[in-house]
């Protein structure tokens, strides 16, 4: 490009994100190759420009403009289509660029950066159009969406950090998210974004099932700025339920069912029964961690009335993780927070039952730890270990710090029962899992 060109590209660029200021001339791009250091959000338009010209993502640390890509962009659930693209895919190439991949895996989860883009998504606000480019076509979108599936069952079969993650992130850089740059038609453009949404949360799930909490959550805020643009209220809700589960077991369990009840409202111009479901099954563990035992079960009960209406043949792919092996895993865990066993029990034993059936050792491993912990609220410690030792087995199969924390759940709460021989040699086994 010319001095010129590029002059005039930074300012179309800083027109569709609404810095109506910003127009460089000759001079000042001169300035900026000779060493000037041109002040925000500046770089970052220069590494869009130059993002869009090569057809993958730069940054301001390649052109010599910042130390650091700028992660906390990815918490924003941006009123442009545009920045939105580029957010979501800067995160992808510093997720898989393994000198600092290690710098978003230290992100902390900021408890509070869900609660504007919950609000924004059910406001439904409208945005640009993307960038221009080579048209993009049905088949180009159902290629993709093809591709979910595989993707999905290798992160229910063998957990978030099995490697699939690093495949996906790698897919979503080279295929999906290029072609958000391009231009499509109407009804293209809906269906890509809404395949682009569902593999940009899978992207947020695998990490969060890894441990890797700030980047799950920068994930999980760009696939749902992505679902709006879909035009599909049931994938957003999805995509809110996801961060739900996420700030309750991240603590701040208000937070979660705020986000859960918002997916809900959302749910009012879809039909997806097994949203829906999932949906009150993580209200209850909300309510369950708030302890307000009579909300949470009922929260329980419009769950399992929801559920009953599912009917898999009409239910998007995205949606088929949510089965009997996961809600009475969920439900087991509510009532296992509200210290009520029998129930605890009796929802783990049929999660159990189901995840043994489809091989899902993660589920099962998780479901194994909340039979345990009821039975150590009964003070029935050997049932407790027998139950533990499973968890641990299918934990081990698996690549899952949710699955490792389940087990460590256990362990902490053997504490009160001292120095017995079977709390020895449980932590014993827990020490080796860790490790291992």
């Amino acid at each position: 490009m010319s001095k010129g060109e590029l002059a005039r590209q930074v300012h179309v660029q800083a027109l569709r994100y609404g810095h109506r200021h910003i127009n460089p001339n000759t001079t000042r791009v001169r300035r900026w190759l000779e060493g000037e250091q041109p002040r925000e959000p500046v770089p970052r338009i220069l590494a869009d420009v130059f993002s869009e010209r090569f057809g993958y993502r730069v940054t301001t640390f390649d052109l010599g403009l910042g130390g650091l890509p700028d992660l906390d962009r990815s918490l924003v659930y941006a009123a442009s289509f545009g920045e939105t693209v580029e957010s979501v895919t800067e995160l992808g190439r510093v997720d898989v660029d393994k000198d600092r991949r290690n710098l978003l895996a230290a992100l902390p989860f900021i408890a509070v950066a869900g609660t504007g883009p919950s609000r924004d998504w059910l406001l439904q606000t409208l945005d640009q159009a993307p960038a221009p480019g080579p048209r993009v076509r049905l088949e180009d979108v159902t290629s993709v969406r093809n591709m979910f599936a595989k993707f999905q069952n290798m992160d229910v079969m063998r957990g978030g950090g099995a490697g699939g993650r690093e495949l996906l992130t790698e897919y979503m850089n080279e295929h999906v998210y290029p072609l958000l740059r391009r231009t499509h038609g109407e009804d293209v453009r809906q269906a890509l974004c809404a395949a682009a949404a569902e593999q940009t949360y899978l992207l947020g799930w695998m990490a969060y099932d890894d441990g890797e909490h700030g980047t799950a959550q920068r994930y999980l805020i760009q696939a749902l700025r992505l679902a709006q643009e879909s035009n599909d209220p049931a994938l957003g809700a999805h995509v809110l339920a996801g961060m739900a589960d996420q700030a309750t077991l991240q603590g701040d369990p208000s937070e979660g069912r705020r986000l859960a009840q918002s997916g809900r409202l959302g749910l009012v111009n879809a039909d997806s029964a097994a949203c829906l479901a999932d949906l009150w099954a993580l209200e209850a563990r909300a309510l369950a961690a708030l302890g307000d035992s009579a909300a949470a079960a009922h929260a329980v009960a419009q769950s399992e009335k929801a559920f009953e209406r599912v009917r898999p043949d009409t239910e998007p792919e995205w949606a088929k993780f949510i089965d009997g092996a996961y809600l009475h895993g969920e439900y087991a865990n509510a009532f296992r927070d509200l210290d009520q066993p029998d129930a605890a029990t009796e929802h783990a034993q049929r999660s159990i039952d189901f995840a043994r059936a489809q091989g899902r050792a993660r589920r099962g491993a998780m479901s194994q730890a909340a039979l345990a912990v009821s039975h150590l609220q009964r003070r029935d410690l050997e049932a407790a270990h027998a139950a533990g030792l499973r968890a641990i087995r299918l934990s081990g199969q698996v690549s899952s710090s949710r699955s490792l924390e389940a087990v460590q759940d256990v362990q902490r709460r053997m504490v009160p029962f001292g120095a017995h021989p079977l709390v020895a040699d449980f932590n014993d086994r827990v020490r080796d899992l860790a490790a291992a």
